[in-house]
C-alpha cells in the first residue's frame, strides 16, 4: 500500500482504536500481523494511520481481539472505508493540518458542544470578526494568508447537528474589532440562538466563586461515545483528545457548566441587552 504523506486525524483515530483493542486482548504487533497474514511493520503503519485497512480485515482483527461491540465495529468500518472528498481539501498545504481535522470532525460529528470564555466560537462568527480575531494574531499574517483563513472559517459554519454553547460574559464583551463588529457578531448569535437545534447559555460575570469557566473546548460527538472527541487550543495549534477518562471528565465538566449558566430564554436576554449597550 502507498503510505498516506500526512495521514488526517481521522485516519489516526482509527489507528488508535484498532491498537487499543489490541492491547486490550494482549496481543502483540508481531501476533497481530500473523492474524492477518501480514507483517508487523503493515500493523504499525495501519495503527499509525499512514495506511488504510480494508472492512474485511478490519472485521478479522475486531474479531480477533474479542471485541463484540457491533455498533462500534461498524462505526470503524465506516471510518475506514469513507472516501469522502470533503470541501475542507481544497485548503490543503494553505492552512495548518488541525484546521482541515476540525473540518473533518465537524462533517462527521452527531452532535457538537463548545465552551466559549474569550473568544465567539468560530463555527458562529461573522465575517468582520473572524478577520478581527486572525489580524490579531502574532507574528501577522501575510494578506493572503488571512483571506484564505477568514474563507475558510465562513465555509464551515453549517450547523446540520445539534449545538450547545456555554459561553461566558467575557467573549461577549471583549471587542476584537471594532464596535460595529462587535455588534454585528452579537446580533448574529442572537439569531442563531433562535435556530431549533441550536442552545445557547451564558455565564455572567457576576456568578459567584465560579472557577470552571477557565478554558475553552469543543466536545464533537461521534457515531458512538467512544469515538467523541475534545479539542483544546494549545500554543502550537489544537490538541485533539480521545481518551475514555478524559472524555469523561469533559463530559462531566460540560454538564456542570450547563447547570450553573443562564438558561436560553434568559441567555438571549442578556446577549440582547449587551446589543443595546453598543
Amino acid at each position: 500500500m502507498v503510505l498516506r504523506r500526512e495521514p488526517t486525524a481521522r485516519h489516526m483515530r482509527l489507528g488508535v482504536e484498532l491498537r487499543r483493542l489490541r492491547e486490550a486482548a494482549g496481543l502483540t504487533t508481531v501476533e497481530a500481523a500473523a492474524l492477518l497474514g501480514a507483517n508487523r511493520v503493515q500493523i504499525s503503519q495501519i495503527e499509525s494511520g499512514l495506511v488504510g485497512v480494508s472492512e474485511q480485515r478490519l472485521r478479522r482483527l475486531a474479531s480477533h481481539y474479542a471485541c463484540t461491540d457491533a455498533e462500534f465495529i461498524d462505526a470503524l468500518v465506516d471510518m475506514a472505508t469513507d472516501r469522502t472528498h470533503g470541501w475542507w481539501e481544497e485548503y490543503r498545504g494553505l492552512l495548518p493540518t488541525s484546521f482541515l481535522d476540525l473540518s473533518e470532525l465537524n462533517r462527521h460529528a452527531s452532535f457538537r458542544r463548545d465552551v466559549a470564555i474569550l473568544y465567539v466560537p468560530g463555527l458562529l462568527q461573522t465575517e468582520g470578526y473572524a478577520r478581527a480575531v486572525f489580524s490579531g494574531r502574532v507574528p501577522e499574517l501575510a494578506e493572503e494568508e488571512l483571506e484564505v483563513r477568514v474563507r475558510h472559517r465562513m465555509a464551515g459554519q453549517e450547523i446540520a447537528v445539534p449545538y450547545d454553547l456555554v459561553i461566558h460574559e467575557s467573549a461577549l464583551r471583549i471587542r476584537v474589532g471594532d464596535r460595529a463588529a462587535s455588534r454585528a457578531q452579537l446580533t448574529k448569535l442572537l439569531g442563531l440562538s433562535e435556530a431549533d437545534n441550536i442552545t445557547m447559555r451564558v455565564i455572567p460575570f457576576d456568578l459567584d466563586g465560579f472557577a470552571r469557566a477557565g478554558s475553552a473546548m469543543t466536545y464533537v460527538g461521534g457515531p458512538v461515545p467512544k469515538l467523541d472527541t475534545v479539542v483544546r487550543d494549545v500554543p502550537h495549534g489544537s490538541a485533539f483528545i480521545d481518551s475514555e477518562a478524559q472524555l469523561g471528565a469533559f463530559r462531566t465538566r460540560f454538564r456542570k457548566l450547563e447547570a450553573v449558566a443562564l438558561d436560553p430564554q434568559r441567555s438571549r436576554d442578556f446577549i440582547n441587552r449587551l446589543v443595546k449597550e453598543l
